[in-house]
């Protein structure tokens, strides 16, 4: 009995010690976690108070580990810590936060190449002594990184940054940074930045022009050597907070009118001029302005009272020291000086409201301004034609500048003008006709218009004539004859040159039944292999992009101006584009984007098109690789959902894009700004069947084109709408070719936020099922009427598809976010809550648990072509009896065939577009016979 007792005893013991020692084993921190984790421990050396005692990292103080015991966090900020950091911190691969700000910390950072699940990082207020130039390699979820007050060897912001671009707060205040600001800053490379703060560095050179557009709230770059304009601040219309002070930036300042949000501004202690614009004072969500120590012209401002204003008294160029009206002559000098950006030296100088008063540059009789002397200022820029408004002005002498432009013809209009000295300068064009008293130097503007030779050796042309001597003047005369009469015969002989020539070629074009007009299209498609495309080109270009090889005849048939070309590019000219639209006129403006104008144009023929014209600014780099993405694309893929492109135009710098005309615009259009624009809201079967447009457009792309592409922007501003209401995708300019299989492939992130799928926010990595989230958050836009991304709803509800899936978890939630403008009956709310769901699929969190383009067009077709039995009479549609004996109705059938097929050339009834066995779209007027599709739907 005790030997049995006692065996119980030593069992029961065992098992103890096994839980122990299980437990143990379960608890423990991941080895390679733990490693880490010592050595940080080793290398820093924390006092016990910190409570890093344990053997276990998991159970350390301000450590916090996953349930399979990876570490996490580490938050041990403002604990007075000493030492460095270990180059082992990149073991922790599962680490979402490092916190070790304001402390002691010295030595160089490590490379935390490896951490791609850190999402914080706050180093700032140490002492760490370098920062690698892999420092941000594989922080592939960066957000909010703060690096600040660290006396860091003097370093530029690596390129390799781009690896972050998820980040949304960057913070480096006196981190001694040196170079420029990097352009990849801006809105391409981190498209969520909303705080950037790069204060008190060693950095130069203006601010980015590449950050217009960006999603930036909050910009410091104050206290260091940065100089130039800021136009751009006028177009990153997010900012709420601006610190520009204590640097070396000029010229005016930026019309502030888009920045509704803007609350603290801060220009002071830097150099800028002009007037300060009223959309600043006027701005109604400005707090805090600081305008001190600059040379801000014209009237002192008055701001709201509600405003903060730190803005000395003397420390600007004001006329008055108080808000008032400037003398009329100062008004005229200063918008004089406009036109040349407001030169520093004018505006240091010009104080007071009385210009005759020692003003730089002005000299006054009577108090009238009678000289204006800027002769060697350096000034760019061009002649203002305000300076016909000094009415006493007798000399105006602005040789040995860089102005540039014309001599505006205004200036003839001055009653006392006697001098106008311009020698030395950039003008251009014909030089206006002054009074003969008026004595005008244009030495040395090569390319201004010339009136005789005897004016390019002098450049001086007193308009009396008595520039020369009288025989030096018959001289002259002399051989003006001799060129006029060799020109003459010149002209003679060149005219009967081209005379012959346009026989010869005439006669040799005979057998051509039509004459190709001067803005004649010449259109052919070609097979879509990797190399051809649609070849379209035009007749009496002056620009020859390609070789064109013959020309053959269009049937006498065809009644247009259209031609074929048997190969080369889709090329047209840029005179026949400058035409068509009037020039680039402003009132042909139909959009604007954020890498061109498109314009609207009408040909010859009464043809309406579309042209993108790139900005310069945009020609090389993203712009160029956009331009060049868009036509490799619609060269390859053609649907009666993508909106066509007709051709291209490359001469010099000018980069267009010629696209079919969508005359109904834009579906945000319908969707968000009917009522502004006097349009009426789309109906719910109207919305279902441009959804469905879309859908058999995007299914094209990925899966029935002779590739798989994707489209990586696929939003409603990018979807274009016919006069018959029916929907194309355009702007292939993000396109990317599709992996093959079921792959990703990694990119650049590009789209526009709130439209983004998150594993492609996050990682860069793109498959099919980025566009398909793009789709779902459309049907959410098409079901309430709301934006992806609408700041003017409280934050809970400013993300859309956070927010639907909200309301759509409750019936009676959910029909109260259905967009009002829709009548809704028992019908469309069923067919609304089918579109809610295929939504949300769409959107699913996970890429897997997304349905293809393939599933959305079955879903949505079933709701649009519902099909429905008509009603037949007794007889049926070819009027067979069905009394009739088999015989009888056989030939009735036979008989009605036999007309049908006779009469089905002349039919005045097209066929419907949405007939599934006529769903190829038909070739377009003008394509040559070879244009066939391999369009599915």
């Amino acid at each position: 009995m005790k030997i049995h007792l006692g065996f119980n005893l030593l069992l029961i013991c065992l098992i103890g010690f096994s839980s122990i020692f299980t437990f143990g084993v379960v608890s423990q921190t991941n080895p390679a976690d733990a490693e880490a984790m010592l050595s940080l421990k080793n290398s820093l050396n924390p006092p016990d108070t910190l409570g890093w005692s344990d053997p276990d990292p998991c159970k350390w103080s301000h450590v916090d580990c996953s349930n399979d015991n990876r570490v996490t966090r580490i938050q041990i900020g403002r604990q007075n810590l000493q030492g460095n950091l270990p180059p082992t911190l990149s073991n922790l691969t599962e680490l979402q936060r490092l916190e070790l700000q304001w402390n002691n910390l010295t030595g160089p950072l490590p490379s935390l190449n490896g951490l791609s699940s850190l999402q914080v990082l706050m180093l700032a207020n140490n002492m760490f002594t370098s920062i690698p130039s892999d420092f941000f390699m594989g922080l592939s979820a960066l957000q909010s990184v703060d690096i600040g007050n660290n006396p860091f060897s003097a370093w530029e912001i690596p390129r390799s940054m781009l690896n972050a671009s998820s980040l949304q707060n960057f913070s480096a205040n006196s981190a001694n940074i040196t170079g420029e600001i990097p352009a990849f800053l801006g809105p391409d490379g981190f498209p969520s930045m909303v705080n950037l703060h790069l204060a008190f560095n060693g950095l130069e050179g203006g601010l980015p022009a590449a950050f217009s557009g960006s999603q930036i709230e909050s910009l410091w770059v104050n206290g260091q050597g940065l100089s130039g304009g800021i136009e751009v601040i006028g177009n990153m219309t997010l900012l709420k907070e601006v610190w520009l002070h204590s640097n070396s930036f000029s010229g005016p300042l930026p019309d502030f009118s888009r920045l509704k949000g803007l609350e603290v501004l801060s220009l002071r202690d830097n150099s800028f001029t002009g007037p300060v614009p009223v959309s600043l004072v006027n701005l109604g969500s400005l707090q805090v302005v600081n305008l001190t120590n600059n040379f801000l012209q014209g009237p002192m401002p008055k701001f709201n009272d509600s405003v903060a204003v730190d803005m000395g008294v003397d420390s600007n160029s004001f006329c008055l020291p108080q808000p008032g009206d400037c003398d009329l002559r100062v008004n005229t000098l200063i918008s004089i000086v406009k036109s040349m950006d407001y030169p520093v030296k004018f505006a240091e100088s010009w104080k007071g409201n009385d210009p005759c008063a020692d003003w730089f540059g002005i000299t006054c009789n009577g108090g009238n301004i009678t000289i204006v002397n800027f002769q060697n200022m350096g000034l760019n820029g061009t002649i203002s034609p305000e300076f016909a408004s000094i009415k006493s002005l007798q000399r105006l002498i602005l040789a040995d500048n860089n102005l540039t432009g014309t001599i505006p013809e205004e200036l003839t209009t001055l009653p006392a003008l006697s001098e106008i000295d311009l020698e030395n300068n950039n003008l251009y064009g014909k030089v206006p006709a002054f009074k003969s008293n008026v004595i005008m130097n244009t030495h040395g503007n090569p390319d201004i218009g010339k009136e005789n030779s005897n004016s390019s050796s002098s450049g001086v042309l007193p308009n009396g004539g008595n520039n020369g001597s009288s025989k030096s003047g018959q001289k002259s005369r002399h051989w003006i004859g001799i060129l006029v009469f060799s020109l003459i015969v010149g002209l003679i002989l060149i005219f009967l040159i081209g005379l012959a020539a346009f026989c010869w070629y005439n006669k040799k074009q005979k057998r051509f039944t039509r004459v190709q007009s001067p803005n004649a299209m010449v259109v052919h498609p070609q097979s879509f292999s990797d190399n051809e495309g649609v070849k379209i080109t035009v007749a009496g270009s002056s620009v020859s992009v390609g070789a064109v090889s013959e020309t053959h005849t269009v049937p006498s048939s065809e009644t247009s101006d259209i031609q074929m070309v048997e190969a080369g590019n889709m090329v047209i000219s840029i005179q026949v584009l400058r035409n068509v639209t009037n020039n680039f006129s402003q009132d042909n403006i139909l959009g604007q984007g954020g890498f061109g104008t498109v314009y609207k144009g009408e040909l010859h023929d009464g043809t309406k098109i579309a042209v993108k014209r790139m900005e310069s600014g945009v020609i090389a780099g993203k712009g160029l690789a956009e331009f060049k993405s868009e036509i490799a694309v619609l060269t390859k893929v053609r649907h009666r959902h993508l909106v066509a492109l007709l051709g291209y135009c490359l001469d010099g710098n000018e980069r267009l894009l010629v696209y079919e005309y969508m005359p109904q615009g834009t579906l945000s259009r319908h969707v968000f700004n009917w009522a502004e624009e006097g349009l009426k809201p789309l109906e719910w079967t109207q919305r279902l069947t441009l959804a469905l447009d879309v859908a058999r457009g995007v299914e094209y792309l990925h899966s029935l084109a002779h590739q798989s592409f994707i489209h990586r922007d696929l939003k409603p501003s990018n979807i274009l709408l016919g006069d018959d209401m029916r929907a194309k995708v355009a702007d292939f300019g993000l396109v990317r070719l599709a992996p093959e299989g079921k792959g990703s492939i990694e990119t650049r992130i590009a789209g526009t936020f709130g439209y983004l799928a998150p594993e492609y926010a996050v990682t860069g990595r793109v498959t099919t099922k980025v566009d398909v989230y793009s789709f779902g958050v459309i049907l959410m836009e098409l079901i309430t009427g709301r934006k992806a991304l609408d700041e003017s709803q409280p934050e809970e509800s400013m993300h859309l598809v956070t927010w639907f899936r909200r309301v759509h978890l409750n019936k009676d939630t959910f029909r109260k976010a259905i967009d009002p403008s829709i009548d809704l009956t028992e019908e469309t709310l069923a067919s609304i809550s089918t579109v809610a769901e295929l939504a949300g699929h769409c959107c699913a969190r996970e890429p897997y648990q997304r349905p293809d383009m393939g599933h959305a067009v079955n879903v949505l077709s079933s709701l649009v072509e519902l099909w429905k039995p008509s009603d037949q009479s007794s007889e049926d549609v070819y009027g067979i009896d069905f009394e009739m004996s088999l015989p009888q109705a056989l030939k009735k059938w036979q008989d009605f065939e036999g007309r049908s097929h006779l009469d089905s050339s002349s039919s005045s009834f097209p066929p419907s577009l949405d007939n599934t066995q006529t769903s190829i779209p038909t070739r377009p007027y003008g394509f040559a016979e070879s244009f066939t599709s391999s369009d599915g739907r």
